[in-house]
């Protein structure tokens, strides 16, 4: 087994001692390492969508809304930027702000800047909700990390930061 020794084995653990009879040439550090890492990510997507349901909003209204939500009051950004924030196409997105908008979660209107263009803006229903998801989101990811320490917490984090740049 790769890594510090822990109380008992994990299904990770288990399947690390398969692959080192089979390959036992191969250092399985990084599976060791990445087969956790995308476990807690099915773990967290799982958390993440029942978090927004509890607000009834989706995974993908989440996003959307979010978005709005970040931007500087009035909270309100164009389809491009919203495109850009959420890393979605075009058309998704439009067919995405028509199913807000027909909820009552969006508005649009016309872009002063732009005749041609659209500003798209959080309602009061959608910053109620998005607020109402993001508050249970991290009251959930709170209780996931209990068992940490702030200190683990913060070192977990500065590790995690490296694996992004």
């Amino acid at each position: 087994m790769s890594g510090e020794a822990r109380e008992r084995d994990d299904d990770v653990d288990l399947l690390i001692d398969a692959w080192s009879r089979r390959l036992p040439d191969v250092d399985l550090t990084p599976l060791d390492v990445m087969s956790r890492l995308r476990r807690v990510a099915l773990r967290l997507a799982r958390l993440r969508a029942e978090a927004f349901f509890s607000a009834g909003l989706s995974v993908w209204e989440f996003d959307v809304l979010a978005a709005l939500r970040r931007a500087e009051d009035p909270h309100e950004l164009s389809p491009a930027q919203l495109i850009g924030s959420t890393m979605i196409g075009s058309a998704a997105m439009t067919n995405r702000l028509e199913k807000l908008a027909a909820r009552g979660l969006v508005e649009r209107r016309p872009n002063p800047r732009d005749g041609r263009g659209v500003l798209v803006r959080l309602s009061a229903e959608g910053t109620e909700r998005v607020d109402a998801a993001m508050t249970e989101l991290v009251r959930r990811e709170a209780q996931e990390l209990a068992g940490l320490s702030r200190e683990e917490q913060g070192i977990l984090t500065r590790l995690l930061g490296r694996l992004l740049v």
